[in-house]
């Protein structure tokens, strides 16, 4: 059904919006249940916002009493975010429950929040004046928890990289296309990474590439991402437990 949620994010400054494309280390698929083991990784991060700026971004996966919680956790001199996505594994893959965003770039706040209710086929934003809700297809994703899908379909070997994602105030869909593979040198060495480019239609000036090395079970090792005037952002793994 038709909806609008609260814009409580729009398109912003993707300088930090871009630190959500980090995937995770996980083990492999199976038709019967999935297995998965808690991690942290590091990224080193590096983009303008008029001037250039370094920072960190941590990924973790933990499991809680609910299921599965993965965040991350970014700051840099002048911004920091915080995005967490709680969610369960079932034999069709990643089923997120609820989606938390907070960010912070140049003093100005940006927060949202989903909750998804599969009984029903629903996501709603309990944090809108007037709560609302959007019908959603088996199989839907947020923001976060896509990431964790596209590295299980990697691992198991799939061509159709493409997901139906919540992602403001619409049901996105969101397509990766491979495109080779590429050395990438990181602080824990060179690794031979599978290139993705996500497809966002013939009239996008915004580009993004990320790339997975096989070598440590499709873990994102590096991502690019160009906007419209020119800059860019990215970000390269420097450390992983």
């Amino acid at each position: 059904m038709p909806f609008s949620f609260r814009r409580t994010f729009k398109k912003t400054a993707t300088q930090i919006s871009i630190l959500c494309l980090i995937a995770l280390p996980l083990s492999a698929v199976h038709s019967a249940g999935v297995q998965v083991k808690p991690y942290k990784a590091v990224y080193a991060s590096e983009w303008d916002l008029g001037f250039s700026l370094s920072g960190e971004a941590v990924r973790q996966l933990q499991q809680i009493e609910s299921g599965w919680q993965l965040s991350l956790n970014a700051s840099a001199m002048v911004a920091s975010l915080s995005e967490s996505s709680k969610l369960r594994f079932t034999p069709e893959g990643v089923e997120p429950q609820s989606y938390r965003y907070q960010r912070k770039v140049l003093g100005k706040k940006r927060r949202a929040e989903l909750d998804f209710d599969w009984q029903n086929s629903l996501v709603s934003n309990p944090i809108s004046d007037t709560p609302q809700q959007m019908e959603i297809p088996l199989g839907t994703l947020d923001k976060l928890s896509y990431q964790l899908q596209l590295r299980l379909d990697l691992i198991n070997k799939r061509d159709k990289l493409e997901y139906q994602v919540a992602d403001g105030d619409r049901l996105k869909t969101y397509r990766f296309i491979h495109e080779g593979e590429e050395t990438v040198e990181t602080a824990l060495g060179n690794f031979q990474a599978v290139k993705l480019r996500r497809d966002r239609g013939s009239d996008s000036k915004r580009e993004t590439w990320i790339w997975f090395a096989p070598e440590l079970n499709y873990q994102l090792v590096k991502l690019l991402q160009t906007e419209t005037d020119g800059k860019s952002y990215s970000l390269v793994i420097k450390a992983l437990n």
